[in-house]
């Protein structure tokens, strides 16, 4: 039987969140080679704010690279928060920063759709809840990989298969 082809779409601050959460990190390489055993993967796609000179995200865009992933960056946008804001009191300086990517992953999914059976998103994130349900409605197998404490129950009631993160630590934990 042939294995579905497959392209896999990270969202690099909610999977890092998520990370956060529980407490270790994923190992790209590693998932990369659990999740290829049972899939064609012909694209892997992490998408990442980037502060300008940034050299322990640099290190980690090249290890990306070397491992054959490629990456979508955008410089990281500082949004200082007023006093009031429940988000206030967690805001480095009172400012936080990002970079929305929903956008672009949503643009690149729809638009890159042929040929693939399967899509696979890192993320838990309610936002990609409508790209859930057009993929679907485009016949395409959808799998969800995030994890308990941070997925959006609305995504999680969409997504036909979701796969948390915590289940694989075996596979994936860098060590």
């Amino acid at each position: 039987m042939d294995k579905p082809k497959t392209k896999v779409y990270i969202d690099g601050s909610n999977t890092f969140h998520a990370q956060k959460k529980l407490g270790w990190l994923i190992d790209w390489h590693k998932a990369k080679n659990y999740l290829s055993v049972s899939r064609d993967i012909i694209d892997w796609k992490y998408y990442i704010g980037v502060k300008d000179g940034d050299q322990e995200m640099a290190s980690f865009l090249r290890y990306l690279n070397k491992i054959g992933m490629s990456a979508a960056t955008k410089p990281l946008k500082k949004i200082c928060l007023d006093k009031d804001d429940p988000q206030f009191k967690y805001a480095k300086d009172g400012c936080v920063y990002k970079a929305n990517f929903d956008v672009e992953m949503t643009a690149d999914m729809l638009l890159e759709t042929d040929k693939i059976t399967e899509i696979i998103i890192f993320s838990g994130d309610s936002d990609f809840v409508y790209l859930v349900r057009k993929l679907k409605n485009l016949g395409k197998n959808v799998t969800i990989y995030s994890s308990r404490k941070t997925i959006s129950w609305e995504l999680k009631l969409e997504s036909a298969k979701v796969v948390f993160i915590e289940d694989l630590e075996k596979e994936f934990k860098k060590q």
